[in-house]
């Protein structure tokens, strides 16, 4: 199976980043569904480390606010959902449920750096999923890294002791961008084949 031309139109060719937003909420099934499809895609070990949280109210995305560079506040606030790409570190300790090899809890649990490393590569391969899943439901997204991690872990995360990567908003564009879409690499520019 191959996607067709308005499947790849969907999810790359036509998709922009959103700058500004609707006033239409996104519906908790729909968040549920981009989840479902996040959850299929690959990841080393089958480790899912990624967690995501949805801030759905205006008064959760207020708080996130001290902890946005200056540039990010209105966009952010103004989206109808931003989600809390995170990962966790102790990922591994649900390495029993979602691998069967023996001895990987242990493996992850005695090397810190590499449990990290892993965490956070993987946490953000999912994060990548989270875009295109919600393209694919007829989202649009903004993704965002320019922001205080230790901040919003603070306000957050604190409790699950999750380790924030970057912020994700969802909803539904208001118009066209402003700007045409900013050049990408060409192949010979990004690309070795050896």
């Amino acid at each position: 199976m191959v996607l067709d031309e308005s499947g790849l139109d969907l999810l790359f060719r036509s998709a922009r980043t959103a700058e500004r937003w609707r006033d239409e909420p996104v519906s908790d099934e729909t968040l549920r569904s981009v989840y479902d499809l996040v959850r299929l895609g690959p990841t080393s070990g089958n480790c899912s480390p990624a967690r995501f949280v949805f801030l759905r109210t205006p008064d959760n995305r207020e708080r996130l606010r001290p902890a946005l560079s200056a540039g990010n506040v209105d966009k952010v606030l103004s989206a109808p959902v931003t989600v809390i790409v995170a990962h966790d570190p102790l990922f591994f300790d649900r390495l029993a449920y979602l691998n069967p090899e023996p001895g990987l809890r242990a493996w992850f649990a005695a090397d810190v750096g590499l449990a990290e490393e892993t965490a956070f590569r993987n946490g953000t391969l999912q994060g990548g999923y989270l875009i295109l899943a919600a393209r694919a439901l007829g989202l649009d997204v903004l993704p965002i890294s320019g922001f205080d991690a230790y901040a919003i872990e603070d306000a957050f995360l604190a409790g699950q002791g999750w380790r924030a990567n970057l912020l994700v908003c969802l909803g539904y564009a208001d118009g066209e961008p402003e700007r045409p879409r900013a050049p990408r690499l060409a192949f010979d520019d990004a690309c070795l084949m050896l």
